[in-house]
């Protein structure tokens, strides 16, 4: 099995070295994780891709600091537009066209007995914002709505891991890095040690 692991930074990457994978840095934000997914699948034609990176968690979710989940959804939060009623995300908004399979995904590669608690994620190019719907959400980054939908139009089978480095606020609150990535460095080990038996079976 060709696997190929993305991190946003070679910050979230310092610590993970396995000659069994390929590795590449996709950039912050959903044009550069768009663009660098869509590299490293014509690139590597990998029969497995895994995104890995640290995330924030939003108040009422069940994640705490440190601990690594699986994210099973992903919504471009922030695609949208204001209203005089305040912001309204491009699937909801109220016209007769089918918008939320532009900016809402559902993973179909979720283990049957996933290793770590499955998510639901916002992906946002402005982290933080404060009006974006954060109900029944858990975590918070800026790359996975484009990693999810790249990898869904090429048919390729993907995985993506969040390990939580902060709360979602704005405030002066220290970021855990150096746990966060040091377990999802162990989160990503695990999970390509899975895929590498499940593939010798």
């Amino acid at each position: 099995m060709k696997i190929t692991v993305l991190f946003p930074t070679a910050t979230e990457a310092q610590f993970f070295a396995d000659s069994r994978v390929d590795v590449a840095i996709c950039g912050v934000g959903h044009s550069a994780a768009a663009a660098n997914t869509l590299r490293a699948i014509m690139r590597a034609q990998p029969d497995c891709l895994i995104l890995a990176g640290i995330a924030g968690v939003y108040p009422g979710s069940a994640l705490h600091l440190g601990e690594v989940a699986l994210v099973q959804s992903e919504c471009e939060a922030d695609l949208g537009f204001f209203t005089p009623q305040g912001f309204v995300q491009l699937a909801d908004l109220p016209l007769e066209m089918d918008f939320t399979r532009m900016s809402r995904w559902v993973s179909p590669h979720q283990p049957p007995q996933p290793r770590w608690p499955l998510a639901h994620s916002n992906s946002l190019n402005a982290a933080m914002a404060p009006f974006v719907n954060t109900s029944g959400v858990d975590l918070e980054n800026m790359e996975g709505a484009a990693f999810f939908q790249v990898c869904l139009a090429e048919q390729v089978r993907f995985f993506e891991l969040r390990a939580v480095s902060n709360p979602v606020a704005i405030s002066d609150e220290a970021w855990d890095f150096a746990g966060s990535i040091q377990a999802l460095t162990g989160a990503v080990t695990q999970l390509v040690d899975d895929l590498l038996a499940e593939a010798s079976q």
